[in-house]
């Protein structure tokens, strides 16, 4: 069976812990935030690592900004942070799993 995935086309850059990029650890392995998306290694080629549907995080009752001490990671049109191993979006009334 195989699993259908997004690959980043012309991906000349190799992520790695020296290549500049924050890297965002993701389950079982580690995803770079590059060009506002997060990449992953993928045998030969990098895939697009987003999510596809809505996780609300529940009980979260830290608030997220630039003085939290949690990494930010520009997303898009919006700023994640990384907390307990995952990132973090505001999304009206509470931080949605990244």
């Amino acid at each position: 069976m195989t699993t259908a995935h997004a690959q980043h086309a012309d991906h000349p850059h190799a992520h790695g812990p020296d290549c500049g990029h924050t890297a965002v650890p993701h389950g079982d392995h580690t995803d770079y935030a590059h060009d506002g998306h997060l990449h992953r290694a993928h045998d030969d080629h990098y895939d697009e690592c987003e999510p596809s549907e809505h996780v609300a995080h529940d009980g979260h009752s830290h608030e997220h900004g630039a003085d939290c001490g949690h990494t930010a990671v520009q997303h898009g049109d919006h700023t994640d942070y990384l907390h307990d191993g995952h990132r973090h979006a505001a999304h009206g009334d509470h931080y949605d799993e990244h």
